[in-house]
C-alpha cells in the first residue's frame, strides 16, 4: 500500500528570518539557556514536550533528532508525551516536564502553574537552574508559535 504525502507549504518565510536580528535575539536566549546548567538532555525532552502540546511538527521532528545525537535514548524520546506512566524518568525531570506542562497551557486552569508543580521544580533545581528551564519553556513556546502561524513545514530547512 503506497501512502500519498501530503504537499504543505509556509504561509510566509519564517518569522524569524523576516526580521532583522530577531533569529540572533532567539539564539541568544538559547545560549545564555545553556550556561545555566541544565543538561542538553533535559532541555530537548523539555522543548519536545511543548511542542507536542502545541502541535509544532518542526519542533517535534527537530528536538527527537537534536536529543539522539547528544546520546537520549529512543525509549526516552518515545515516552515524553506520557512521561508520567513510564519508568524512564527521573524525579527531577518528572518535575521539570510538569512544569513545561504547566507553563506551556497557561490558559487551561485558574492556576496555570500551581505551587506544588513550582515547589517540586524547585526543590530540584537551584535558582539559576529553574531560571533556565523557565526561559527555555518559554523560548520553545515562542518557536511554536512562530511555527505554528506560520504553518512551517516540520523536515524542511530554512
Amino acid at each position: 500500500m503506497e501512502t500519498e504525502t501530503a504537499t504543505l507549504e509556509a504561509r510566509m518565510n519564517h518569522p524569524a528570518f523576516v526580521v532583522s536580528g530577531a533569529f540572533d535575539a532567539l539564539q541568544a536566549l538559547s545560549k545564555a539557556i545553556r550556561t545555566t546548567g541544565i543538561s542538553p538532555k533535559l532541555l530537548e525532552l523539555v522543548s519536545l514536550r511543548a511542542s507536542q502540546i502545541n502541535g509544532c511538527g518542526v519542533c517535534a521532528v527537530q528536538h527527537p533528532r537534536i536529543a539522539r545525537k547528544l546520546g537520549e535514548t529512543d525509549e526516552r524520546i518515545f515516552a515524553v508525551a506520557a512521561w508520567r506512566d513510564a519508568p524512564y524518568f527521573s524525579d527531577a525531570e518528572r518535575a521539570a516536564l510538569a512544569l513545561t506542562e504547566a507553563a506551556t497551557r497557561i490558559s487551561d486552569r485558574e492556576d496555570p502553574v500551581p505551587d506544588e508543580i513550582w515547589d517540586e521544580a524547585a526543590r530540584h533545581y537551584d535558582e539559576t537552574e529553574l531560571a533556565g528551564l523557565v526561559l527555555a519553556i518559554a523560548g520553545i513556546n515562542v518557536w511554536n508559535r512562530l511555527n505554528v502561524a506560520t504553518h512551517q513545514v516540520a523536515g524542511q530547512e530554512w
